[in-house]
């Protein structure tokens, strides 16, 4: 019967293990990271640019929504709903 001895093989086996699932974890983690941070931007963007049409159509200012300027402010959030408020004014 072989005693309960750690082998250096196991103990190799078990380093490898662990790393490999360590870095299977990251790559699945990272992606759904990016994921979260597409959609926090986006509804940030989208909010800030309702807010912006809301009150830019008392002072007769508005940015029209479309695919550009969703995924500009999607992409970006404020500071692209900020790069599209300068891109029209001085556009």
């Amino acid at each position: 019967m072989e005693t309960l001895a750690l082998q250096p093989g196991v103990l190799f086996a078990y380093i490898i293990g662990i790393g490999l699932i360590y870095f299977v974890g990251k790559v699945f983690v990272m992606p759904v990271k990016f994921i979260w941070k597409f959609i926090y931007n986006g509804l940030i963007g989208g909010i800030m640019l309702w807010i912006v049409n809301f009150v830019g159509s008392y002072v007769g200012f508005e940015i029209g929504i479309n695919v550009v300027t969703a995924l500009v402010a999607g992409f970006l959030g404020i500071p692209g709903v900020v790069l599209l408020i300068a891109f029209k004014l001085f556009f």
